[in-house]
């Protein structure tokens, strides 16, 4: 940590006794003389610029018959800052493993002119023989061509290996070794205020712009649609910041002062400032776990729309409860509430139905329904407490994969 040090000064008040006879100087005089000396004093260093009592100044001046006056001295004392280089430490840390993905892909108009279309987005890796993390709405055209742009210029081919089915995220993978890796960080113990560092091929031109910010909120809910307007997914438990996310930044990293990723960075609401989104790296661990044993995302699910209940909706909906997750259909065709056949309808779980608990832990603002669900593996039982049509019960779930 580099040091800044500098000196503050600091007043105080004290007296100096002008005796009277012999040569007498006037209060001007020795205002005058005093703040030349104590000038002069200072000018060489002195922590303590004037130590005196009982007049012992008027005496070492050759003033006679005090009189008192008051005299503002100063003292000058040393204050140290640390200059925090957190950031710069952070993103030199994380930017030799962030990489740019362009995708490239040819039409046809029906008179048989040939137009090639581009895009760019972020990744970053995570193993050192190429496996690379970023948005599934970076890879989503089965049909394209991706190629990944290492920090250090090399280009190589990349293949989709996974993406998932519930959150905006795939895994690449590029045929490389010894390649620089990320750490991973925990998203649980970010705080709102906490300082976050973004990396990523901003507006598709700039690779590995750095961009610093907060963390805004936790656990936010969106619509997201894509720039095309086609597509839209319901995302849950965000990370809120206000670190800027342009346009080709999907898919990058978002970083605690540790340089370690702590999000994502997914989405951007497009008519306000400062309002960008990541998903929190914790709720893809175990998606991260059984890519490495299995080669693919399996992701266990309960199979139920909903929105997380706030005050505002509670107040709305003169609901008993202000938290949980509120089983609901969506506005769209097809948008039930439970997914017929899913973990959810085998449990006997209905539309309004609210889930309070999983497992003994509160599904609330701090951690949402997906998050928690995410903690366990397909095949295992969580018991969910629900608020149903008035009253609360328990019900088991066993978790089946997300197909």
């Amino acid at each position: 940590m580099a040091k800044i040090i500098f000196e503050e000064d600091v007043d105080h008040s004290d007296s100096v006794r002008k005796k009277r006879g012999g040569r007498s100087f006037g209060l001007a005089a020795v205002v005058v003389l005093v703040s030349l000396v104590v000038g002069l004093i200072g000018g060489l260093g002195s922590i303590y610029l004037l130590s005196y009592d009982n007049g012992s100044l008027a005496e070492k001046l050759g003033i006679q018959n005090a009189i008192d006056v008051p005299i503002t001295t100063t003292k000058t004392e040393k204050l140290v800052l640390e200059e925090s280089n957190a950031i710069i430490t952070a993103s030199e840390k994380v930017s030799p493993s962030v990489v740019s993905i362009v995708s490239k892909q040819v039409y046809q108009d029906i008179f048989g002119r040939s137009y090639e279309s581009s895009g760019a987005g972020t990744g970053f890796i995570i193993t050192s023989d190429g496996l690379i993390i970023t948005n599934k709405h970076v890879v989503a055209d089965e049909s394209t061509q991706y190629t990944v742009v290492l920090s250090d210029g090399r280009n190589f081919d990349a293949v989709v290996q996974s993406r998932d089915t519930y959150l905006d995220f795939a895994v690449i993978k590029i045929d490389a070794k010894d390649l620089p890796v990320v750490e991973l960080g925990d998203s649980d113990e970010m705080q709102i205020g906490q300082w976050v560092v973004a990396i990523g091929n901003a507006l598709g031109q700039f690779q590995n712009t750095v961009t610093v910010g907060v963390i805004s909120a936790k656990n936010r809910q969106i619509d997201a649609t894509d720039s095309s307007g086609r597509n839209s997914e319901t995302l849950d438990n965000l990370l809120q910041t206000d670190a800027a996310i342009n346009s080709g930044n999907s898919g990058g990293p978002l970083t605690n002062l540790k340089g370690q990723v702590i999000g994502i960075n997914t989405a951007v609401a497009s008519q306000a400032q400062g309002i960008g989104f990541a998903i929190p790296i914790n709720s893809i661990k175990s998606a991260l776990d059984s890519i490495k044993e299995t080669g693919k995302i399996v992701r266990p699910y309960l199979g139920v729309r909903y929105v997380m209940i706030t005050k505002d909706i509670a107040e709305q909906n003169d609901l008993s409860v202000d938290y949980g997750a509120l089983i609901i259909r969506g506005n769209g065709l097809g948008q039930v509430a439970v997914v017929p056949g899913s973990p959810a309808d085998k449990a006997g779980l209905v539309e309004n139905d609210i889930i309070l608990e999983v497992n003994g832990e509160k599904v609330g603002s701090n951690s949402g329904l997906v998050a928690l669900v995410s903690k366990y593996k397909v095949g295992e039982e969580v018991t969910l407490k629900v608020l149903s049509k008035g009253g609360e019960k328990t019900v088991k779930v066993k978790l089946e994969e997300m197909k």
